[in-house]
């Protein structure tokens, strides 16, 4: 039930892959899997803080690659040459967005600036029917408040349904080394939240990363998700 496309569009060499976060992320262990096995690469994964705190996973998160992401262990990584991953959503992605997939990233683009300063491209994936497969109770006001105060996901999934996932990795944004602080204000304005302020390059990464994503979701997602729909492309061949 499961299916990558797009593997062309991922780098020889370093970069950052960005992704929208579902309530169980299974489809990127899925990826995960599917590109060593295709590629024979590694691609090291950025996680919440609190996933290092759990009892007895710190030999299984070293292994797999997984690290908390902090700026220079981020640089040291492309400098070496690995893909990196990163879910600027997070955990109150995972926790909070629902079948209507939306991004929940708020201000965050400490990845843009991560690739501006390590001269890597970004590349925006995306897993059709993510939120299908695991979902999150819909009374979550508490625990949203739980959460915003402890940082802590103590909202239940539920779920493991076998519906299709499909990841899909797009075009590259590449780094520009020539840019001029003129060439990005004039990129961004039809992004109408700038209210004519001049856009730093991080913030013109970031839209191009989240606008990237959300033209993903629009091409290969039926919005609001559907259980039902999702279970029954199991059984379609046809690429959406």
């Amino acid at each position: 039930g499961y299916e990558l496309h797009g593997v062309e569009n991922l780098p020889e060499g370093p970069g950052i892959l960005v992704y929208y976060h579902g309530a169980i992320p299974i489809d990127y262990l899925y990826f995960l899997s599917r590109l060593f096995l295709w590629k024979k690469r590694l691609c090291l994964s950025v996680a919440d803080h609190f996933v290092f705190r759990l009892p007895g996973l710190k030999l299984l998160l070293e292994v797999t690659g997984v690290m908390p992401g902090t700026r220079e262990e981020c640089l040291i990584a492309l400098r070496n040459g690995h893909l990196v991953s990163i879910s600027p959503g997070g955990v109150r992605e995972a926790l909070f967005s629902d079948e209507s997939y939306q991004l929940m990233w708020g201000n965050r683009k400490g990845f843009a600036r991560v690739a501006l300063d390590a001269k890597v491209p970004i590349i925006p994936m995306y897993t059709q029917n993510v939120r299908e497969g695991y979902r999150m109770l819909r009374e979550r006001r508490f625990f949203r408040q739980l959460y915003e105060s402890t940082r802590l996901p103590f909202t239940p999934p539920y779920g493991g349904l076998p519906v299709k996932f499909r990841t899909y990795i797009g075009e590259p944004i590449p780094y520009d080394p020539n840019i001029t602080t003129e060439e990005l204000v004039e990129k961004s304005l039809f992004c109408s939240s700038l209210h004519k302020q001049v856009c730093k390059g991080n913030f013109l990464f970031s839209f191009q990363t989240k606008t990237a994503i959300q033209t993903l979701i629009s091409k290969h997602q039926t919005i609001p998700g559907s259980i039902w729909k999702a279970l029954l492309e199991r059984f379609d061949k046809r690429c959406k």
